[in-house]
């Protein structure tokens, strides 16, 4: 306290001292560090709450990433068609010449298709014909790799030499279910022995492809009885051309019954599996704050407990001066600062878990400014809320009335 200058003779005004800045943190870090345990218990639930929110939107965004990255590998511009259903509920069927028809719209730039042949691919003729593993038989055309813009993990794709002969290109799933890994093997499908000339690489976009064994569309004909019924078509042309194609596909395929025709967008698919993953994240992001609220709960606890056992300090601080304000502000330095520790913890241990699952799951490592920020400036709103009703109550103590209190 200092004394100011007399308004009138004989009387003196008692001014408050000021509580700067520095003076604040220094009372307010005295006292935290009087009940460490107590401290970072409490500054845990705000970490946690903390953490799981950076974690979640962290992951969230590397994962659209990695997804926007694929799409953009990928592009958008692939669209496929396969037959629907007639009127009266039957399965339809694409023209032969669907394949010849759509090459000729003019901003198709490659048409690939797949057509399914009856019967079962397996290692070795002792096997039960039912036990399929999943694996479907199909013919392919020569463009079909081109047009996936796909690629041969090993060997080779099907050319004009093995189109027309018992040779079989397995998708990288089929190779797994059949325990292959090389080329030069055989297989045994429709009655005879077929060798293995080539394994894909996955196919994001046309994940059926996956689980095929293809084979030559002359050799499906000729060795497998396939009718030469396209039953998926795939088609790439400019992007801004992708709607004007689409449009006339049905039409072009099939025209006497275009609306047994449907087409439709593979990239779509990725596109919808960020959505889901985007409303999947919105739940996570609930149990985080709900986590950060159960954080703030002990805080506040943890601030009026420090209040009750701590009256005769308050009462001694009183009684040398110190105002109801200054008081109040003390508390809720404390408050703020314990707050402020579990959420720059749980920042970085958000940010740290983001990159670490980043980098298992081989995605590019995306941490939003955004996201940090509003952390430390939720651990701040936590901090003043939960400090608030402990400070008060501790500026409320009368002076006289705590130090008597034993």
């Amino acid at each position: 306290m200092r004394r100011s200058a007399p308004e009138r003779p004989g009387a003196e005004r008692l001014i408050p001292a000021r509580l700067g800045g520095r003076d604040v943190v220094r009372v307010g870090v005295g006292g935290l560090r009087a009940r460490p345990t107590r401290v970072l218990l409490s500054a845990l639930g705000i970490a946690i709450g903390i953490a799981t929110m950076i974690a979640v939107i962290g992951i969230s965004a590397s994962s659209k990433e990695q997804l926007l990255r694929q799409l953009d590998t990928l592009g958008t511009n692939l669209l496929t068609v396969k037959p629907g259903s007639t009127m009266f509920g039957e399965d339809a069927k694409m023209p032969e010449t669907a394949v010849d028809m759509v090459r000729r719209i003019g901003p198709v730039r490659t048409v690939g298709a797949t057509g399914a042949a009856d019967t079962t691919v397996r290692r070795t003729n002792h096997i039960p014909e039912a036990v399929t593993g999943g694996i479907s038989v199909q013919a392919a055309t020569g463009e079909l790799l081109t047009t996936l813009d796909g690629r041969v993990r090993t060997g080779s794709w099907l050319n004009a030499a093995t189109e027309s002969h018992p040779a079989v290109v397995l998708g990288s799933a089929a190779a797994e279910r059949l325990g292959l890994d090389r080329t030069g093997t055989q297989v045994w499908m429709g009655g005879r022995w077929f060798t293995v000339v080539g394994i894909l690489r996955p196919l994001p976009l046309a994940p059926e492809i996956d689980r095929s064994a293809l084979v030559g569309w002359p050799a499906a004909e000729r060795y497998l009885g396939f009718d030469g019924h396209p039953t998926m078509l795939y088609e790439r042309s400019s992007d801004a051309s992708v709607e004007a194609v689409g449009d006339v596909l049905a039409r072009t395929v099939n025209p006497e019954n275009p609306d047994e025709i449907d087409v439709s967008r593979p990239s779509d698919a990725l596109e919808a599996k960020a959505a889901a993953a985007g409303a999947f994240t919105n739940l996570l992001l609930g149990l985080g704050a709900v986590a950060l609220l159960v954080g703030g709960v002990g805080v506040a606890n943890t601030m009026v407990i420090s209040v009750l056992e701590r009256r005769r300090e308050i009462g001694l601080r009183r009684s040398l001066g110190a105002t109801r304000g200054q008081v109040r502000v003390q508390f809720l330095s404390e408050s703020l600062l314990l707050s402020v520790l579990g959420g720059v913890v749980g920042a970085g241990v958000g940010a740290l878990a983001t990159v670490a699952f980043a980098a298992y799951r081989d995605w590019p490592p995306v941490v939003p400014v955004w996201a940090l920020g509003g952390g430390v400036a939720a651990t701040l709103a936590i901090g003043t809320i939960a400090g608030i009703y402990p400070a008060m109550r501790a500026a409320r103590l009368s002076p006289t009335v705590a130090l008597t209190v034993t």
